[in-house]
């Protein structure tokens, strides 16, 4: 993999809100990380705990009104990405970073050919005339695993599959140096999930993007991510290395999502699901808010918590973590 210590994404103190007529939806709320070139980021969680939004707010595509960023910083290959003008960020946009968006079905305009919608973004950040901007969009679909010749089709004559390719060559056709992928298997059946994960991990050696890999699935960060950041209610809870987060996980959330999973080599234990619901998005409470729905929680958690540094690659935000007789114990019932 084509890795050096340049950061190429840096995101710190995000906050994101939805600021409706009577109420205010705190999507994201003090998120941090950066990503160096070539690496991937798994960035996981439930629906609702402010991934999407995380995602577009990188690209400066949060829709206002009702969407604001309320606070923080975005750079993206030198670029601020919240001081620049719209003129300025459509350059950036497809050629510095580009997005794979989570429903292809919604993603692809049904009027023009797969062939031209890839092309279009080739023309417009690389100046090719209109026959090279097509011969260069047929050698993307080939690369994508779809026949050249089919770049006369529309969108309605590909499977779900071959559309969420066609997606993904839009996004890596001026091959982005930051690629942001929102679930992008979601809407796959599992043997084309892999083929889709293979491809995209080929393409990320071959031309060094740093990948951030929206997802729910713990699977597809195993097999694809090198640092995981675990969000809930819009904040990182956990972050770190994969061997530090699969391996080592210290936030009771992480625990939770784990022990959620069946256990190939643990088939007579029963499931442990995370009880309770996500808390209101417009009503979070002051401490963490896991705290109602945790296990170890105590009147502390009520508290607001600074972000604890448990190694120099794994951060943890719980106020119990530094407390002696703390310690996640998957699968064998916890603190010991």
């Amino acid at each position: 993999m084509n890795k050096n210590n340049e950061t190429i994404l840096d995101v710190s103190d995000l906050v994101v809100h939805y600021v409706l007529e009577k109420e205010t939806v705190e999507a994201v709320n003090g998120v941090s990380f950066n990503l160096k070139r070539g690496e991937t980021l798994g960035l996981v969680g439930e629906t609702g705990a402010g991934k999407t939004s995380t995602a577009l707010a990188i690209l400066n595509l949060v829709q206002t009104p009702p969407g604001v960023i309320k606070n923080g910083s975005i750079n993206v290959c030198g670029n601020d990405m919240l001081s620049m003008s719209g003129k300025q960020l459509e350059k950036i946009r497809g050629k510095d970073v580009s997005m794979i968006f989570q429903d292809p079905m919604t993603a692809l305009n049904p009027v023009m050919t797969v062939g031209e919608q890839i092309a279009e973004s080739i023309r417009y950040h690389e100046g090719l005339s209109q026959k090279e901007s097509v011969e260069k969009a047929i050698t993307i679909l080939e690369m994508v695993g779809i026949p050249g010749v089919r770049w006369v089709e529309y969108p309605h004559q590909f499977s779900g599959g071959m559309k969420q390719r066609v997606v993904i060559a839009i996004a890596l056709a001026c091959n982005p140096q930051v690629l942001i992928a929102d679930e992008p298997t979601s809407a796959l059946d599992v043997t084309i999930q892999a083929q889709v994960l293979d491809m995209m991990l080929e393409l990320r050696d071959k031309l060094g993007t740093a990948l951030i890999m929206i997802t729910h699935d713990l699977g597809v960060v195993a097999k694809v991510c090198d640092s995981v950041a675990v969000m809930y209610a819009g904040k990182i809870v956990e972050q770190g290395t994969l061997s530090d987060v699969f391996n080592n996980p210290k936030h009771p959330y992480t625990e939770g999502l784990f022990n959620s999973l069946p256990n190939i080599n643990a088939t007579q234990k029963e499931l442990v699901p995370i009880p309770g619901l996500m808390p209101d998005p417009t009503n979070l409470p002051p401490g963490c808010a896991f705290e109602p729905r945790c296990r170890y929680a105590v009147e502390e958690c009520k508290k607001p918590c600074s972000p604890y540094l448990v190694s120099d690659t794994h951060t943890l935000l719980c106020s119990r973590y530094n407390e002696p007789e703390f310690h996640i114990d998957l699968r064998r019932g916890g603190v010991k």
